[in-house]
């Protein structure tokens, strides 16, 4: 694909926005970088583009500039059904996204991950078996690094492995990769998609390309994902927690097997991964079955699942307090990942305090209810949907607001009896209080710091006083006075 010398409109000055300017613009294109945000928003990477050649444009696009548009990059974050978009085309102007670009210039082949819940632990999984079998990888994508800037890394004997959301997918014109996985499709982003059908099928457009002599690894337990077997031109290997496979790769027992026409073999036990969660073992069928087909090696892939962390923001282990621990899985932006990561604690003795809230996508919050009768003391409410949220789920268990994450740790820790966990999942966008999923659980991890130190500074100032030693039935009582 030639830009040089064509007239470019990148929508959207945030990550995936800023690497696509700065890439065309390299290669000879006039570009003009567009947000709605005035510019004293746009943060600094983004205004530094000025420098390079790249004209800033705040605000709505005036239509006489898309009329002499030729090409229109747009961000995830963009709706294409937005009317400068549908201007554009409508001038003739060819309208793609980052991935799309990307794939015009990429060298070598593609594994491309997406789904619901679990995309960015498989894809990280994946990159990690693929590099400790020796294999030459990069991993980006909406995992965090925009694959237009993976371009000059990428090599014509190596992979990429790239994390897609149905943002991304909705945008793809010839994107084809080689090994394409769907892990599940549950309601998401329902304030964007008219129905879970529209959701289903961005999804499904990861396969649109593939062919004959390409691989889609499909979650045999998933009624959506499954139904689109017959219908693929690649071949198809699925994976389940739930069921014996024909063919395919499955949980037995503590067991995960991989069994085709002429051959059945234990690729690992259980018990070998650091990863909690009956969700995560999915995670890790479907990585398998990726780094099966790209080359990696059984034996490399079990050594690197062994010492495998979960990734920031995931189930992710954060401290533990006087017998209460903390776990932040920020990352659970739907309904469904909360309910994931509820399961994952089903069978620890202790309950569970649950923050929850923030910005909600028009999914209910009614499938929670059994796990929240079963497994919460208290549910701590924050963000624009915790009225919404207390009104579904107030019936279950017992609920209180906070008005910020600090607001919200000091409250679970008070709630919590030792042995319990504080788990932050909060089946909702991050956007009405923090920059991202990851600034949200970012603060969580620092408030959990902050109360440590809290406790600790209370705890040496009795000591200093000489106060009067705590009984064990006074314990929980004298923690929360030490907070107020």
């Amino acid at each position: 694909m030639n830009v040089d010398g064509k007239k470019v409109l990148v929508m959207g000055a945030a990550r995936s926005g800023i690497a696509c300017a700065r890439f065309l613009a390299k290669r000879g294109a006039t570009v003009a970088l567009n947000d709605a945000k005035s510019l004293e928003e746009w943060n600094a990477e983004a205004l530094a583009l000025k420098t390079e050649g790249v004209g800033l444009l705040p605000g709505d696009v005036p239509s006489w500039l898309l009329d002499q548009i030729e090409l229109v990059i747009v961000s995830p974050g963009v709706p294409t059904k937005s009317i400068p978009i549908r201007y554009a085309q409508r001038a003739g102007a060819e309208v793609i996204g980052e991935v799309e670009l990307a794939s015009r210039f990429l060298n070598g082949r593609v594994v491309a991950i997406t789904g619901s819940n679990g995309k960015t632990t498989t894809t990280t999984l994946v990159g990690e078996f693929l590099k400790n079998a020796g294999v030459p990888t990069q991993v980006g994508g909406n995992i965090g690094t925009p694959l237009i800037s993976l371009v000059e890394s990428s090599r014509d004997d190596g992979w990429t492995v790239a994390e897609l959301s149905s943002f991304q997918l909705e945008t793809i014109k010839d994107f084809h990769p080689a090994v394409a996985a769907v892990l599940n499709v549950t309601p998401n982003h329902m304030d964007r998609y008219e129905s879970l059908t529209d959701y289903a099928a961005a999804k499904h457009r990861i396969f649109m390309n593939q062919t004959a002599g390409d691989l889609a690894i499909l979650n045999a337990d998933d009624e959506i994902v499954s139904s689109w077997a017959s219908g693929l031109r690649a071949a198809v290997v699925r994976f389940s927690v739930r069921q014996e496979l024909d063919e395919g790769l499955f949980l037995r027992g503590r067991e995960i097997l991989s069994r085709t026409k002429d051959n059945e073999k234990v690729l690992l036990q259980r018990d070998e991964m650091k990863l909690r969660g009956l969700h995560n073992v999915e995670n890790v069928l479907a990585a398998l079955a990726a780094g099966l087909a790209c080359g990696a090696a059984p034996d490399s892939m079990r050594e690197t699942l062994k010492s495998f962390e979960p990734v920031e923001h995931r189930l992710e282990f954060v401290s533990e307090l006087n017998g209460v621990k903390f776990y932040n899985d920020s990352k659970a932006t739907s309904v469904d990942a909360t309910l994931k990561a509820l399961e994952a604690f089903a069978n620890e003795p202790g309950k569970i305090v649950l923050i929850v809230g923030g910005r909600g996508k028009k999914a209910p919050y009614l499938p929670l209810a059994p796990l929240i009768r079963e497994k919460a003391r208290k549910l701590i409410l924050i963000g624009e949907d915790a009225p919404t949220i207390a009104e579904e789920l107030g019936e279950f268990t017992t609920t209180e607001f906070a008005t910020d994450m600090r607001n919200a740790v000091t409250i679970s820790f008070q709630s919590a009896e030792p042995g319990d966990i504080v788990l932050l999942a909060p089946a909702c966008a991050s956007f009405d209080m923090f920059d991202s999923f990851e600034h949200r659980g970012c603060v969580f991890k620092q408030e959990v710091s902050s109360l440590e130190f809290r406790v600790s500074s209370s705890e040496h100032t009795q000591n200093s006083v000489n106060v009067e030693p705590q009984t064990s039935n006074s314990k929980l009582e004298t923690r929360n006075s030490k907070l107020e």
